[in-house]
């Protein structure tokens, strides 16, 4: 407490008490109240444009770690090496109107590829992968990812003077180039080496927006079939077995619906930005089996453009089964006038943050998509586009038996 006194003297830091007022219009109430089993939000939303702007712009009222950093604080032993893994270091930032967004600073630069012997489990995390992934989400029309952009906190006056929470204070230090720095306190990086550190105090990071809380809004987290092994040497069964999709279509609830037509989404999505670490996906409850998957968690994508990892088409390759409509986009994406890169390139100029993505990363999406319709093509060419491409773009109609209850 003594060398926090002396801190805060040494800055003159000061602490203003926000109020913390509700509007029935406020953009994080208008983006929860805008979630329909169709995604997080309408096409050309302006919700979703007033939301970015207040991330960007609003000051912080307070600060903390998330939940799940909580609850695993006391499982950590500093006194073991701490790996600097990719586990990020995130945080909850809280604005007006009582809004919510997590925080991901930056911890590795925009030109460094993954190097080549990280395992994806181990991979760095990167807050401008979570922009990205925002952007290619709306782009593909997907809105499964929650709107996320890009701001220059200010470490000590957005964080450390706003925070009530000792620990998160007590990682606070101020670096041999007297930059501003602050580090996780278990179980993920408990050494200062690990730290993040503003220059001085300002840092660069991504803010996601809240979904709304699971009181209001129950979710669930299920296991992705196509789950990797996260051991050095393991292998999950979809990894020596060309026929796992058939097992996978006599399980509940990928039997019928569009549940496994969602994973194909997934995996396209996932493809494109290189994410090979999709272990869970969560849903609504409220919109039932047929409900869209949530993509969260899209840090470790857009680690290496020089490198396609084809395996994460696994669900494609091997149920060779996708929307229509997915497909339709991805045709266009593919055209000269409509070049996912260049469209990419467009939408990323509006964050703070630009440029988000290297050009590299830019055109590796292009080739990805190439790899993409060609996995497509060969499912056509083996099993007919009948039986491929699925018609998503009118609702099935109701069974025989239930017309006549109807017109009964």
């Amino acid at each position: 407490s003594r060398r926090r006194k002396l801190y805060r003297e040494e800055l003159n830091l000061t602490s203003l008490a926000a109020p913390l007022p509700l509007r029935p219009e406020a953009s994080w109430l208008q983006f929860h109240l805008g979630i329909t089993r169709d995604g997080l939000y309408p096409r050309s939303s302006p919700t979703v444009n007033r939301l970015l702007r207040d991330m960007r712009d609003l000051a912080t009222v307070s600060a903390d770690y998330s939940q799940d950093e909580k609850a695993l604080l006391g499982a950590c032993d500093c006194s073991q090496i701490v790996k600097p893994s990719g586990v990020h270091l995130k945080l909850v930032l809280r604005f007006q109107d009582f809004g919510k967004a997590m925080f991901k600073p930056m911890r590795q630069k925009r030109e460094e590829e993954t190097p080549e012997d990280f395992f994806y489990f181990v991979d760095f995390q990167r807050h401008n992968a979570e922009i990205a992934a925002f952007h290619l989400d709306r782009i593909l029309d997907f809105r499964r990812v929650p709107p996320t952009v890009g701001r220059l906190i200010n470490v000590t006056k957005e964080i450390l003077e706003v925070t009530k929470n000792e620990i998160l204070q007590s990682v606070f230090f101020v670096s041999p180039a007297s930059n501003v720095c602050f580090f996780a306190k278990c179980p993920y990086m408990c050494k200062t080496e690990y730290a993040v550190c503003g220059n001085p105090h300002l840092l660069e990071g991504s803010l996601s927006a809240f979904l709304p809380s699971l009181n209001l809004a129950p979710r669930l987290s299920i296991p992705n079939p196509w789950i990797r092994s996260y051991s050095f040497d393991g292998k999950e069964e979809w990894e020596v077995n060309p026929l796992y999709c058939n097992t996978v279509r006599e399980i509940y609830p990928y039997s019928s619906g569009n549940r496994l037509l969602n994973i194909v989404d997934m995996a396209i999505f996932d493809f494109l930005i290189g994410n090979m670490d999709r272990h869970h996906y969560e849903m609504f409850t409220k919109f039932g089996d047929d409900g869209f998957l949530l993509h969260l968690d899209n840090a470790r994508g857009f680690g290496r453009h020089s490198r396609d990892e084809t395996s994460i088409l696994a669900p494609l390759a091997q149920c060779c089964i996708v929307k229509r409509t997915t497909l339709l986009r991805l045709q266009l994406l593919a055209e000269p006038e409509y070049r996912l890169s260049d469209v990419m390139r467009e939408s990323l100029l509006q964050d703070p943050l630009a440029p988000v993505l290297t050009e590299p990363h830019l055109l590796a999406l292009d080739r990805r998509l190439q790899l993409i319709l060609k996995a497509v093509r060969k499912c056509i060419d083996t099993y007919g586009e009948a039986k491929v491409v699925a018609n998503d773009t009118t609702p099935p109609e109701a069974p025989a038996s239930d017309r006549v209850k109807l017109t009964t």
